[in-house]
């Protein structure tokens, strides 16, 4: 999902476009797809490094697509006052995310879900379709490998260890 929002940015034209990541191996498919700064998370504190990139401020749109309450939390914290947090990562029910309700207030941030991009499939799909056929949206670069079903097992495991962007199933 990272690497979708990464190319969604590019598209819009944002700039700068700052990725985080804890597996530094996904920070130069990262580039790849259009980040133009990259914050390897496990090695340095995120929250400051985007802070960093952006002068201090924090970003204007962070997109969290872990969906951890300590994830959560860090994007919350690298936007900037009055911009937009989306949650795309799907959390647990059991993992709760805090926040003072003074900095919610105060900071006047907004703090936002998306299920699947907010997309409408009748108006979107046929968009996305002519972006990757003008080259424009590289669906290849989100794709690390094509496996068969038996491949599913070692697909969940690389998946969970974080040593590849999306397996996709060939039937």
């Amino acid at each position: 999902m990272g690497l979708a929002a990464i190319q969604g940015a590019r598209l819009a034209g944002a700039s700068p476009i700052i990725a985080v990541d804890v597996v530094a191996a996904k920070l130069e498919l990262a580039r790849v797809c259009g980040a133009t700064e990259v914050v390897d998370g496990s090695a340095t504190d995120a929250v400051a490094a985007v802070k960093d990139c952006t002068g201090g401020r924090g970003a204007d749109y962070v997109f969290e697509v872990v969906g951890r309450s300590a994830t959560i939390r860090d994007a919350f914290a690298m936007t900037r006052r009055a911009g937009t947090c989306t949650i795309v990562g799907a959390g647990r029910y059991d993992d709760p995310v805090a926040f003072g309700a003074m900095a919610l207030m105060v900071e006047a941030k907004t703090i936002r879900g998306c299920v699947y991009g907010a997309t409408d499939p009748a108006r979107d799909f046929p968009a996305m379709v002519s972006l990757a056929r003008a080259g424009r949206l590289d669906l290849e670069a989100l794709v690390s490998r094509r496996i068969g079903l038996d491949d599913l097992p070692e697909a969940f495991r690389a998946m969970a260890a974080g040593e590849v962007a999306r397996s996709v199933v060939v039937y």
